[in-house]
């Protein structure tokens, strides 16, 4: 397969309102079915569908490389954390249950947890199929249909994980793809039909989406930006902190939401750390995602780039040192001249109220700050608007656990970053969204508790 840049891949119509309430209905029906068959019968179902995917591994992770532009090591490092995401829920599906009460006289009161109905699924394009599992598990698990729509940037690889739940033996109509942009979106929330809203993506789209839930009265799940600290003392390894750092800046070419882009290190070490990562990251393999040394693919879309550009640009004018990259790159494969390349970015010399330090820049882009005390650099890392996530690397313990506790970040990290097992909940606080994805946690976002009181004796009535 060659993966040739600006190349169009497929056309594909956006979905209108008929096409969207098609898909509702189908998955209303699909619904139907899906909810009044038992856990362990949906769980063999997910299981299925998780086999096939970790069957077709490569062929999708291929699929994903071509349609997001991202190295084909990391997509295969999403198709497995998708296909565990499956086999998580389906291990959940058949112990979902409520809980029994006893009451006075004999009298007891039970709850159940259903499903909620038709939900839908808005992604974004940095993980486009894993995101599509990080919503369908849960949501399927649970008892409920899902109709999908995602981002018209990468809009492929999710019709494939259609095709595999219909493969794996769900009801037809369960799992639908919308394709289109804003348009389409607005139709689904819009939807009398739909139950809830999973969405991921940009704080501006989730405050729309929000606003349009709130005339159905439907619950949303918002996984939005971050401009996330990520916080080094001078005590921790210094290897293994400057690897966090570069895991926390430019995996998928630094499109990622919850990425640690305002690196704050202790000023005891700060040049020892800064030339280290500096080094690092001028070793980084840029080119075609498809070869299997390549470390960075492209971003995602030219008006994309041309945006971070624009960041790195405001922010010399600012002030910033530009240590390395920033700069266009052109591989020496002349199929991948017009790619949308750039050589990773460590920013110098920045200011807290620097652009680049506070608005969420999505590529590949870390900006390096100093810090004198732990108590200064917690109120500097929490003096945002976001609140995704955050780490700290250090070899005092003690000191990490008291950091985490008081950063103002639903996912933290430990002398790791970016670390996303499907056990464990992903999401924010703040404006960086709320709700959460994967874990136990995210079968509460998928179902609701009705509860029953069942009197044994005669009614006492104030009548």
């Amino acid at each position: 397969v060659q993966n040739v840049p600006g190349r169009v891949l497929c056309k594909l119509p956006c979905s209108g309102e008929k096409e969207v309430d098609l898909a509702v209905q189908s998955a209303k029906a699909a619904f139907k079915i899906w909810s009044q068959m038992s856990g362990m019968e949906r769980c063999r179902v997910m299981l299925e569908a998780a086999r096939i995917i970790r069957e077709q591994r490569e062929e999708i992770a291929t699929m994903e490389t071509i349609n997001n532009g991202k190295s084909i090591f990391e997509a295969r490092v999403d198709i497995d954390i998708s296909w565990q995401c499956l086999e998580y829920y389906a291990g959940l599906a058949g112990s979902l249950a409520g809980e029994h009460i006893q009451l006075p006289g004999g009298s007891f009161g039970y709850t159940r947890r259903e499903p909620l109905g038709v939900c839908v699924g808005i992604g974004a394009w940095n993980y486009p199929f894993q995101i599509a599992c990080w919503k369908s598990g849960p949501a399927l698990a649970c008892g409920n249909a899902m109709v999908f729509k995602p981002s018209p940037f990468t809009p492929i690889s999710v019709v494939r994980l259609a095709e595999i739940f219909t493969e794996a033996g769900v009801p037809k109509g369960l799992f639908n793809v919308v394709q289109g942009g804003a348009a389409t979106g607005q139709l689904l929330c819009q939807h009398p039909d739909v139950a809830k809203i999973s969405f991921t993506g940009s704080v501006p789209t989730g405050m729309k989406i929000m606003e349009m839930a709130a005339k159905g009265i439907k619950p949303v799940t918002l996984e939005l930006g971050g401009k996330s600290p990520l916080i080094i003392f001078s005590d921790a390894d210094l290897e293994n902190a400057v690897k966090g750092a570069l895991m926390a800046n430019f995996l998928t070419q630094g499109e990622v939401c919850c990425n640690g882009t305002r690196v704050f290190v202790e000023r005891k070490i700060l040049d020892t750390f800064t030339k280290e990562v500096v080094k690092r990251t001028q070793k980084i393999k840029i080119g075609d995602p498809l070869l299997e040394d390549t470390r960075m693919g492209a971003l995602i879309n030219r008006p994309h780039l041309n945006r971070v550009q624009g960041f790195i640009k405001q922010a010399k004018e600012q002030g910033a040192e530009v240590l390395c990259g920033g700069d266009l790159y052109v591989p020496d494969d002349p199929k991948l001249k017009n790619g949308y390349y750039m050589r990773p970015c460590v920013l110098g010399n920045c200011k807290d109220d620097m652009t680049c330090v506070k608005e969420e820049i999505f590529g590949p882009v870390m900006a390096i700050l100093p810090f004198d005390t732990e108590e200064e650099v917690l109120e500097r890392a929490n003096a945002t608007k976001f609140g995704l996530a955050g780490g700290v690397f250090t070899r005092d313990i003690q000191k990490a656990h008291r950091v985490v506790a008081a950063l103002k970040a639903g996912m933290c990290f430990i002398n790791n970053y970016n670390v996303s097992p499907v056990e464990l909940p992903f999401g924010g606080y703040k404006s960086s969204g709320f709700g959460r994805e994967n874990g136990r946690a995210a079968i509460e976002y998928y179902s609701q508790l009705k509860t029953v009181c069942v009197e044994m004796g005669d009614v006492e009535s104030v009548f």
